[in-house]
């Protein structure tokens, strides 16, 4: 592939891996930052103070829908997973439906009206391959077609660019290893990323002091010139995140490595950093063999850092500003296989958490007698609901930002 803004080649792989040297885990959406281009955030607009908040959440591996939101009611459901079916301690929240036991803290905000579950949350022609389908997910595209454009990147695209803006904040800050390709844009717009633990600097400070001396050294060419300003910036930036991650007092009790990336969005949310779109990651639910315990402790840790992130955000009085929607790159097969675990399906239910939402449970119980290559189907295309955060969330049209005409959904 070949960056958008520059005629340097590069693999969208490489430029996960590698984006700005590691200084200050920054990196610009595309793919290499072109250093000829116009300064990052030149033509950004200035969110408002009172600005809709989106928080991104990927149970990265492929989640097991059925033992998420489990159909208790359903005698299939058991006689294909005799050993792996959830057959007490479930928490009802519906006739038919109901969440794993390890799920109390998503039961309570169901029940509070701050959590929507909409099932059965795939795409046509489904992939089972992580990277691939994960793709698909984060460029908003069918199955059969490779995208250039993150569906979030494509948003920034329409919708923030303008001139004015002087904020040194980022307009997407993600908590993950890598970049996500969610934000990659035909535009250049200010990405940041840092890790879920630890401090943010990776480099010794006599490296930082040598970039700072160079940032300040005349510049031998624009180009020069441009990759100084880029450098002083993420030094700034990431000096100003570190400070606000480390004065912040949450108000409520966050655990284990997800929490703690909540933790630091909420102290970023709080600080009034005119950021728009947050992305983490929880790990650990590619569950083909021994699943059960496994995938327990992973839903524990979720329902507990999705509890703690939403209380923080009210007693801070900030729940009506923010949207989080966790999703994974699909659900897994409805038949156990020979090792106690779960391979790789298609749909799966999708939650949204928030102040009032519309519907708590959107959709049908999965049809364990109508499977789809032994696979469950899909009821609700996962571009819809991206559709209806573009439309009701942002207040953006979303034919500009994902290809095709999606129904919207009575969420928001």
């Amino acid at each position: 592939m070949k960056n958008r803004n520059t005629p340097i080649a590069v693999t969208r792989r490489e430029f996960m891996q590698t984006g700005m040297g590691g200084l200050g885990m920054i990196a610009f959406s595309g793919f290499a930052p072109s250093f000829l281009a116009t300064t990052a955030r030149a033509n950004v607009a200035s969110p408002e103070k009172d600005r809709q908040i989106l928080v991104l959440i990927q149970l990265a591996g492929g989640n097991d829908g059925l033992n998420t939101l489990i159909p208790f009611q359903d005698d299939e459901y058991y006689n294909l997973r005799p050993d792996l079916g959830i057959k007490e301690g479930y928490l009802p929240i519906s006739d038919l439906m109901a969440l794993h036991p390890s799920c109390g803290g998503m039961e309570r905000l169901y029940k509070d009206g701050h959590l929507s579950i909409i099932q059965n949350v795939g795409y046509p022609n489904p992939n089972r391959s992580h990277f691939r389908s994960t793709e698909i997910w984060e460029t908003a595209t069918d199955s059969d077609i490779i995208g250039r454009e993150g569906w979030i990147g494509s948003y920034f695209d329409n919708y923030c660019d303008g001139a004015g803006h002087t904020s040194q904040d980022p307009l997407g800050l993600h908590i993950s290893n890598e970049t996500p390709g969610l934000f990659m844009s035909e535009k250049t717009h200010s990405v940041f990323g840092l890790p879920s633990r630890g401090r943010i600097r990776q480099k010794k400070d006599s490296e930082i002091e040598l970039l700072e001396k160079l940032t300040q050294a005349p510049a031998a060419s624009d180009s020069g010139g441009y990759l100084q300003h880029m450098m002083m910036d993420a030094i700034i930036t990431e000096r100003r995140v570190q400070e606000v991650i480390d004065d912040y007092k949450p108000m409520a009790n966050y655990q284990g490595n997800l929490g703690q990336s909540l933790q630091r969005i909420a102290a970023m949310i709080a600080s009034g950093m005119e950021t728009r779109v947050y992305f983490a990651s929880q790990g650990g639910y590619d569950t083909h063999a021994n699943q059960a315990g496994g995938h327990a402790q992973r839903l524990r840790e979720l329902s507990q850092a999705l509890s703690a992130f939403q209380q923080d955000l009210q007693k801070h009085q900030l729940d009506d500003q923010v949207l989080t929607v966790v999703f994974s790159e699909f659900g897994r097969r409805p038949q156990q296989n020979g090792s106690n675990g779960t391979d790789h399906g298609a749909a799966a239910p999708l939650f949204m958490m928030g102040r009032n939402l519309q519907t708590p449970l959107l959709g049908s119980p999965p049809d364990l007698m109508n499977l789809q290559n032994k696979d469950l189907r899909h009821e609700y295309d996962f571009r819809q609901v991206y559709a209806t955060v573009i439309q009701d969330w942002f207040q953006a049209d979303p034919t500009k930002v994902i290809s095709g005409q999606f129904d919207t959904l009575p969420l928001i």
